[in-house]
């Protein structure tokens, strides 16, 4: 095998969506092909062999720094490890090993760069690589460096004769003698309004704003300052907010993709902590004074530009086998509001990725055209993505080449490559073979790389003609429920970690249709990798595949059939229960919520002889239902929450009956959905109100006035519902310590038939505001759960309370009738004799199974890398199926 070092992490801002990227990449790898070995790179720039183990957790700060480097704090701030800085040599032992460059080659023979930004994009871990005679993957030393800065990248494309929007830049010693109004009035001369501002030398629009309209010199002022990565604090500002309200600001000053991060300055003394930072603003603005903060990771220029009306698109270029330069179908975005945002890039269902851009065929070349001609004039080789806008004014804006792509599963990267017919991991092995091709052509990694070129052309040969007796699992995922984006991101995530392995054939089944019914589709790659599930929904009805697209395809067939079995797409096959028997060995039901979760699915498939992961219908179709779960566990002695179910009716009369059942504040929630879906907490009559009105209304759009109460974002979903759950809120009451926790399970069969439990450790999970969000759970970066849950400091206790814990959900799940595998939610009150309470909250038997999701981090703990965990579920159901037929 090949050893691929995957180097990821970094000091950039990006670092989180490098993290995810790289996670993705060391699961993709063929496994028959490549040995992934995983290169963390930490912000301090050490390159640390990193234990398998934390590749899984959800966030960079879930493990660096780990939790015994934490000092005590008081709030619940999340911080990298820029916050401690006397740790910095301790810290990368205690999550690997420290490499030195001249120890690389003993670990791995391609490095895969997932780097973003400073130390990934600027040529400068590719100079190191060089000097270590290592190939690496993607461009150049140059290549890279010129693809990094903007300004230089506009300045010789403008000099090209590419089309460029009129640019302004600002360079920080500049900026710094404090002449805004000259700035000002420049901008206003030369670029007028709208306009953009962005970081020169950053990626996933961090940093970047736009003014639309003249608002003045402050708002402007603002502006630039923020792309600098600098804020002002007036003393009277800061002294007029809440406890809650600053806690909450430093929370923003802290965010290093639209903050400041640390280390940073206040008033030019270096603060490393939130504690500090708080504390020191307290004092600043007590006293008086203003508060000027700027980040040590700052920005050297920025650049303002002209707002650029017309379609916003990204192209994938690459270099294939015979040299020639292909341009993969562009994508256009198609954003809720005016900045695509890093949110917007990276959460199922904030935004819409329509590929290939909605345009005349001749338009849509002349983009295909204007791509390749960047990528040639900027030296860019192996693969780049590109950026741009198709303009009102009819001509092409390349606003933003980029030598690394992110590689989050339904990233531009993957998603233009499917369109050709390969998946995440065969698109990789077609990255690593071509990047050892160009390497080959430079004279310091000639030999190196030529000899693993023909060990890979070698293997593939043998891979083609040794396609083996896998088993074909049908991944199930989809729907029409609130939960159907995570669905998709779980079953993709399914489909991926199979298709890398040697035992399994997955095949994607997306479930369409709506309360009265629903159909299944065996669906091919591209629609596999949409964005989200309406995409996916959307392109099932109207199927067809634009000619520009069947010309790619058909011009590109040489690198689909060499990388995959074949070389054509086919469309979506409508597909009944008796079909899909005839196709699959097993199933795995990747839906949440319902159908999925409430055993629906689970019958049909027992019907037609198909194994399944998870539960059976006799338990899936209580824990479905949060009401009827916790009277089941209150009957058998859990503490549970005070509840109250109630039907649609009159608002006011639904009102009065949870006041007079609960005090504010209390919690309402739909019965049957998961993910944080609509779950609120209630603090007062005009939140009841607009929630009972909004989740009770007949028309589809949710009136405005009922978001701005309830505190939701635009692009927020919030379902209707014909009943509603009240619960009382959860407190700690008298306990020492009180946490939310999410534990996972396992089940496994003994040598005498019976079901044992393999109980996970719990992680703790740390939400920004009053309910954890679907973001925390779910987007890479986000949120942040402990694993494990920091029930004690001292270890023996911890053991204690732990086993306490585990115990009770343990006796939940089998008082449930829980199997496979199944995530509990739950929080924890710990008194002084370390006596343990475990208060659940629901009980999710098809749990999220996104990359980020914590169920990976604690089936790592016990060994399990997600796809032995997956493995073993499968296995279980197999073996039910076979008990079920006795």
């Amino acid at each position: 095998m090949i050893r691929v070092g995957i180097f990821f992490g970094g000091p950039s801002r990006e670092r989180e969506i490098s993290f995810a990227g790289g996670r993705t990449v060391y699961d993709n790898l063929n496994k028959t092909l490549f040995e992934a070995v995983p290169i963390f790179v930490d912000s301090y720039k050490n390159f640390i062999l990193l234990d398998w183990e934390y590749v899984y957790k959800g966030t960079i700060r879930d493990f660096y720094p780990p939790v015994s480097f934490h000092p005590s704090s008081d709030h619940p701030f999340q911080i990298y490890a820029d916050s401690l800085p006397n740790a910095e040599s301790a810290l990368p032992n205690a999550v690997g090993k420290v490499l030195q460059m001249t120890e690389f080659k003993e670990y791995f023979d391609v490095a895969f760069l997932a780097l973003h930004g400073q130390f990934g994009e600027d040529g400068v871990i590719q100079a190191l690589l060089e000097h270590a005679d290592i190939p690496y993957t993607g461009s150049g030393i140059m290549a890279s460096a010129m693809g990094m800065d903007k300004s230089i990248q506009k300045h010789l494309m403008s000099q090209a004769g590419f089309d460029v929007p009129t640019m302004v830049t600002i360079a920080k010693k500049d900026w710094a003698t404090g002449h805004m109004q000259q700035f000002y009035a420049q901008a206003k001369k030369e670029i007028g309004f709208p306009l953009v501002i962005r970081p020169a030398n950053q990626g996933s629009s961090i940093g970047v704003s736009i003014l639309m309209e003249d608002k003045g010199e402050r708002a402007f002022a603002q502006k630039i300052s923020s792309a600098f990565f600098q804020q002002h604090i007036q003393a009277k500002d800061w002294n007029a907010l809440s406890g809650p309200e600053r806690i909450k600001e430093i929370q923003e000053i802290i965010d290093i993709r639209s903050g400041i991060g640390f280390p940073l300055e206040v008033n030019g003394a270096t603060i490393f902590h939130p504690n500090e930072l708080l504390s020191t603003l307290d004092k600043t603005c007590l006293d008086g004074y203003d508060a000027f903060i700027e980040g040590h990771h700052s920005e050297s220029k920025v650049v303002i530009e002209s707002f650029i009306k017309g379609r916003e698109f990204s192209c994938i270029v690459m270099r294939k086998d015979n040299g020639e330069v292909i341009a993969l179908p562009p994508t256009e975005i198609v954003k809720k509001t005016d900045l695509y945002d890093y949110k917007s890039k990276y959460l199922p269902g904030l935004s819409r990725k329509i590929t290939p851009i909605d345009l005349e065929d001749s338009k849509l070349h002349r983009i295909l055209e204007e791509c390749k001609k960047l990528y040639q004039f900027l030296n860019f080789q192996v693969y780049a993505r590109i950026d741009g806008f198709y303009g009102d004014d009819d001509k092409i804006y390349l606003n933003d080449p980029n030598t690394t792509s992110g590689m989050l599963p339904s990233s531009f990267f993957f998603h233009q490559a499917a369109e050709i017919g390969l998946n995440p991991s065969q698109f990789l092995t077609f990255i690593i073979r071509n990047s050892l091709n160009e390497r080959m052509m430079s004279a310091s990694h000639k030999n190196t790389s030529s000899n693993l070129l023909k060990k890979l052309d070698n293997q593939l040969i043998s891979l083609k003609q040794d396609k083996g007796m896998k088993k074909k699992v049908a991944v199930i995922f989809g729907g029409y429920s609130f939960e159907r984006h995570i669905s998709v991101e779980s079953g993709r995530n399914i489909y991926e970690k199979l298709a890398s392995s040697s035992k399994y054939q997955p095949i994607p089944v997306f479930l369409l249709g709506n309360e009265d019914g629903y159909t299944l589709y065996e669906i091919p790659i591209p629609l596999l990798l949409k964005d989200n599930a309406d995409d996916i929904r959307d392109k099932i009805l109207d199927y067809h595949v634009h000619p520009v697209v069947e010309n790619i395809r058909k011009d590109n067939s040489d690198i689909t059939s060499k990388y995959s079995n074949t070389s054509a797409v086919k469309g979506p096959e409508e597909l009944s229960f008796e079909d899909l028997a005839t196709k699959v060995d097993l199933a795995f039901i990747a839906l949440h919520g319902r159908p999925g979760e409430d055993g629906n699915i689970q019958e049909k498939l027992r019907s037609v002889g198909i194994p399944y992961n998870g539960s059976d219908y006799e338990s899936a179709h209580v824990t479905i239902d949060k009401y009827r779960t916790l009277r089941i566990l209150n009957e058998h002695g859990f503490t549970t929450a005070d509840q109250l179910l109630l039907q649609k009716s009159n608002t006011q009369d639904i009102a009065e009956k949870f006041k007079d059942s609960f005090n504010f504040p209390f919690i309402l929630k739909p019965v049957d959905d998961g993910c944080s879906s609509a779950v609120k907490m209630i603090k007062t009559d005009e939140e009841l109100t607009a929630y009972l009105d909004g989740i009770f209304r007949e028309e589809e759009v949710l009136d405005q006035t009922i978001r701005g109460v309830l505190d939701l974002a635009d692009n927020e979903e919030f379902p209707r519902k014909t009943q509603i759950l009240g619960e009382s809120l959860i407190t700690s009451e008298k306990a020492q310590h009180f946490l939310e926790i999410t534990g996972g399970l396992l089940t496994h069969v003994d040598a005498d038939g019976a079901i044992q439990y393999e109980m996970f450790e719990p992680s703790e999970a740390l939400s920004s505001g009053e309910i954890l969000s679907l973001e925390e759970k779910f987007l890479a970066g986000e949120g942040q759960n402990i694993t494990p849950a920091r029930f004690a400091k001292n270890q023996l206790d911890y053991e204690e309370i732990s086993k306490q814990v585990k115990a009770d959900l343990e006796r939940a799940a089998r008082i449930l009738k829980v199997k496979g595998y199944a995530r509990i939610d739950a929080f924890v009150r710990i008194y002084d004799n370390n006596k343990a309470e475990t208060i659940i909250i629901e009980v999710n038997s098809l749990p999220g199974m996104t990359p980020a999701t914590c169920i990976f981090h604690q089936c790592a703990i016990n060994g399990y890398k997600p796809y032995e965990f997956i493995d073993k579920i499968l296995e279980f159901s197999v073996h039910e199926n076979q008990a079920k037929e006795v």
